[in-house]
């Protein structure tokens, strides 16, 4: 069964306007998936995957193959494990002068694949794709299964909790036992215990030191590590929102695991019962939030606001030139701190969002709305111009 994505019309967009569209996106999140259903496979179109041995023997002389398919949507998935290919795909495809000609598919960051934003520069659309986002599938599956399996595709279909669980904890070994390895500078086992801590201190401002106390190695270790997860997608390091107003800020990130389902499998939850009871909660919450507002506005930036008098909000979103305040609640009956509303008061939104997991929202405050998940993607453009 294929669930359509919201990326899609984006991506079609991309593919009219330039030469090379990469998606990005963690592993198994259904970026394979994507493709051929959006360009089914025919004689006009050619899938490398750099993961089958048979697909790598052709690109033994890449430049003849490669040249061979003028005329062809060439796409080449897992592309981090080539990356040596972006020069030549430069030269073709400014040899070609063809709108999208390239699709490539990567389980890497654009960061990471620096040799992708030397070579093709100006040539080349990025485009984000996310496990799925609850806009996608929230006609067959309620918030509670997206809490606990969330959004990797073997995982939310899953015929059962038992089954849902058991591939997200082989998916979880697989990444470290295997998919990891193109990476240097790392070992497994480190890693699986930085990550269990990080569940453990899911949304929370990262400290480096304790974590690197913890594992016996250094802070520029721990910090390598983190940044390799946020290269492959499994986790959101959120940067601090900084000021011009003299505030004492906190400057450490937050980092938050990319996807309920894997945080509530490092966590070792088998449910949403046992995650509803679990400290975790409400940070995975905000998790989700991060994740489905970043899916449904690429172009945002999101930060955190907090300050050592106490003054914070969960996330402060920029847009163009508009600043929002999203504050996160997984009650049904929320209230503002004094932090909060000192927050609000030194950020100076434009407008801020109270957000639950909850069908319809109220009016809280001039300038303050509780809304849903649905209701701020659909509120926060109108005070867009």
């Amino acid at each position: 069964m294929y669930i359509q994505r919201s990326i899609e019309k984006s991506i079609i967009q991309s593919m009219r306007s330039a030469p090379v569209v990469a998606i990005l996106g963690p592993r198994q999140c259904g970026k394979s998936t994507l493709v051929k259903n959006m360009f089914p496979e025919s004689a006009n179109t050619v899938y490398l995957d750099l993961e089958r041995p048979s697909d790598l023997s052709k690109l033994e002389d890449a430049e003849w193959y490669l040249s061979m398919q003028k005329g062809k949507m060439i796409c080449i998935d897992e592309i981090q494990r080539k990356p040596e290919l972006f020069p030549l795909i430069r030269f073709l495809a400014d040899q070609w002068s063809v709108n999208g000609v390239f699709l490539v598919l990567g389980s890497a960051s654009r960061d990471m694949l620096k040799q992708s934003s030397e070579s093709l520069a100006g040539r080349i659309h990025y485009k984000k794709l996310t496990p799925f986002l609850l806009e996608e599938i929230e006609n067959k599956y309620t918030l509670y299964d997206y809490f606990a399996k969330g959004g990797f595709p073997r995982s939310i279909l899953a015929e059962d909790e038992k089954l849902s669980f058991q591939w997200r904890q082989d998916f979880i070994s697989t990444f470290l036992e295997r998919d990891l390895l193109q990476w240097k500078g790392f070992t497994p086992a480190t890693m699986r215990r930085l990550w269990q801590m990080l569940a453990h201190n899911n949304g929370k401002t990262a400290d480096y030191s304790t974590f690197a106390k913890s594992l016996n190695v250094s802070s520029v270790t721990v910090k390598n590590y983190i940044d390799l997860l946020e290269s492959t997608f499994m986790v959101e390091v959120v940067a601090p929102y900084i000021s011009n107003m003299g505030k004492r800020l906190v400057k450490a990130p937050k980092v938050y695991i990319s996807d309920p389902g894997i945080t509530a499998a490092l966590l070792g939850l088998y449910n949403f019962d046992a995650l509803s009871a679990h400290p975790s909660f409400g940070t995975i919450w905000e998790q989700i939030v991060l994740s489905n507002l970043k899916g449904v506005f690429p172009e945002a930036e999101f930060y955190f606001y907090r300050t050592a008098n106490g003054a914070e909000i969960d996330f402060v979103m920029k847009i163009y030139d508009y600043v929002f305040a999203i504050e996160c609640k997984s009650g049904l009956s929320p209230t503002l701190s004094k932090g909060n509303y000192n927050a609000i008061e030194d950020i100076s939104p434009t407008h801020t969002f109270v957000v639950l997991p909850i069908e319809k929202g109220w009016p809280m405050k001039q300038g303050i709305d509780a809304v849903s998940l649905t209701e701020v993607k659909e509120k926060l453009p109108t005070f867009i111009r």
